[in-house]
């Protein structure tokens, strides 16, 4: 997961000012939305992790899918890539203070989304609920971090930047 963390971080930091707030098209996000998701959905995430770890079900339901702020071009980009980073750093202090002993018996909802072709190839995200030990539930987050990296990714290249490799 910190290498994970680590290889976002690391993107973010290499995005032009100029290309953060562009959309590469109808419907899609802009890299600002990209990390305003992240940071909306991994701040109660992190709460719900620190549950999980400590043997108790989460408060709430899910993180829903698709979750932003208000306003998420209002955000400055550093004040939003910070509390990502911080968000990310609790990330790890839980997980390195969770030790074999901790329950797997007691788990949390997580909102899965999956990616859906019909028979013409329109593709339609599906989501459900659900529920997940924290190792999974910490899994599962991981790999929305992957996902999200890899839409910044593609995002950047549909505006024509290719960033260094790290």
């Amino acid at each position: 997961m910190a290498g994970t963390f680590a290889e976002l971080e690391a993107l973010l930091d290499g995005v032009p000012a100029a290309l953060r707030a562009i959309r590469p098209g109808p419907g899609r996000w802009s890299v600002q939305e990209v990390v305003d998701h992240l940071v909306e959905s991994h701040r109660p995430a992190l709460a719900q992790l620190r549950s999980l770890v400590a043997g108790e079900r989460p408060a709430g339901g899910p993180v829903p899918a698709s979750l932003q702020s208000a306003a998420p071009h209002e955000r400055r980009w550093d004040d939003l890539v910070a509390e990502l980073r911080e968000i990310h750093r609790g990330f790890r202090e839980v997980l390195a203070g969770a030790t074999d002993g901790a329950s797997l018996e007691v788990t949390g909802p997580i909102v899965m989304v999956v990616k859906v072709a019909d028979d013409a190839g329109a593709v339609t995200p599906v989501s459900f609920a659900h529920e997940l030990d924290w190792k999974a539930f910490a899994q599962g987050f991981r790999a929305h971090t992957v996902q999200h990296r890899d839409q910044v990714l593609a995002t950047l290249a549909a505006l024509g930047h290719r960033p260094a490799p790290s």
